[in-house]
């Protein structure tokens, strides 16, 4: 057992391997790239990891679906632009029920935005990035070891929903560098092993890879079924209640800081860190999973308090999806362009609690050259 400073991308490929991954494909994209780094040099050393750097994205995550299918738990890392690419497969790998994991260390957006600055733009992407409905699963640590830990949680997650799970990250969690124990907290996660048979493998009758509908069961197994309602809802729900079930057993929040103060502040990964100091002046919600959306948590804690306030580094997304499970308005304190700091905390509450708009003051362009603002901060 050893203490060491440790980077949160390492955490996270550490983790990877604690829950027993086999394969891993990407892309080199920032702030992810540490951690194909880390797997590209443990697969040179270690052939129970399969490596493969491929040429984009898009082959990135199919690669690591087909992987999966061929009983390899697999994944993936990757940033928010690479993500948008990787959503045709995401929602293919739904749609057949692929155990597999997608790790998004988020970045500013749209397009390929500001690469070195923290963001959180693609929490609604995770729910609705992909064609047509699915339930996805997603879980969002704050910290070095909680990365780990979370990283076995998706991976047994994926296992026990037969579907694709999606770990969140953001350029300074994945950056942030601590003093942790990984072999004394990988000596305490269980790990949920693979039971789904291998393609190829079949043990229990034929299984059906087609994005398109078919029939699985019954006398007409095996044959279209694009026209045939009745068909679409028993899978639909049946993959649904699957991924409802699971996402109970993993119900992760924290509820803490001044739980008797008048205002409740919500936030997530490095928000909740950067926030912290503000504790003895609010209570805290941090939502660890993302989704599906802690509705009956957040209603009970939100009913205590006499104002609710979402800081998140994006324009309310987290906030709209607070909204829906409480039935109640908030308070919005959006942090744009990577400035995650205290100060820009500390004023956007102070802002909105005092009737103010959600929208921060906007800068007068610069008369004259300067220099850049320090890192997250400017």
């Amino acid at each position: 057992m050893t203490r060491k400073l440790t980077q949160g991308n390492e955490a996270v490929f550490r983790g990877a391997i604690a829950a027993g991954a086999s394969y891993y494909a990407g892309y080199p994209i920032s702030p992810s790239t540490e951690i194909l780094n880390i797997a590209s040099g443990y697969a040179a050393e270690h052939p129970g990891l399969r490596f493969l750097q491929a040429e984009d994205e898009i082959a990135s995550a199919n690669a690591i679906i087909g992987a999966s299918l061929a009983g390899a738990k697999s994944f993936t890392a990757t940033s928010g632009p690479g993500f948008s690419l990787m959503q045709e497969a995401v929602g293919y790998a739904q749609k057949v029920g692929v155990p597999c994991v997608f790790v998004n260390v988020m970045r500013v957006g749209p397009a390929t935005g500001m690469p070195t600055m923290p963001g959180q733009g693609d929490i609604m992407q995770v729910k609705w990035g992909s064609t047509g409905d699915y339930t996805p699963i997603a879980f969002y640590p704050n910290g070095v070891a909680e990365a780990f830990r979370m990283t076995v949680e998706a991976f047994n997650a994926a296992e026990e929903s037969r579907s694709p799970v999606v770990l969140l990250s953001d350029t300074f969690v994945a950056h942030l560098n601590e003093v942790v124990d990984l072999d004394e907290i990988a000596g305490s996660v269980q790990v949920v092993e693979r039971d789904v048979p291998a393609l190829g493998e079949f043990t229990e009758g034929p299984r059906f890879f087609a994005g398109v509908l078919m029939y699985e069961h019954g006398p007409n197994a095996g044959e279209p079924a694009t026209a045939d309602a009745d068909e679409y809802l028993r899978q639909f729900y049946a993959a649904k209640h699957r991924h409802l079930e699971v996402a109970k057993r993993y119900a992760h929040y924290e509820h803490g800081w001044n739980v008797e103060a008048d205002v409740l502040i919500v936030c997530y990964g490095i928000v909740s860190r950067v926030a912290a100091p503000l504790r003895d002046e609010f209570a805290l919600f941090r939502p660890i999973r993302i989704h599906p959306v802690l509705d009956e948590e957040l209603r009970e804690a939100c009913a205590r308090y006499r104002e609710v306030v979402v800081v998140e580094a994006n324009d309310g997304q987290y906030a709209d999806l607070v909204e829906l499970a409480t039935h109640r308005e908030v308070k919005r304190v959006p942090l744009h362009g990577g400035r995650i700091s205290l100060e820009a905390v500390r004023e956007g509450i102070d802002r909105v609690l005092s009737g103010g708009p959600s929208e921060p003051p906007i800068p007068p362009e610069p008369s004259e050259h300067r220099p850049r603002s320090p890192l997250g901060v400017g």
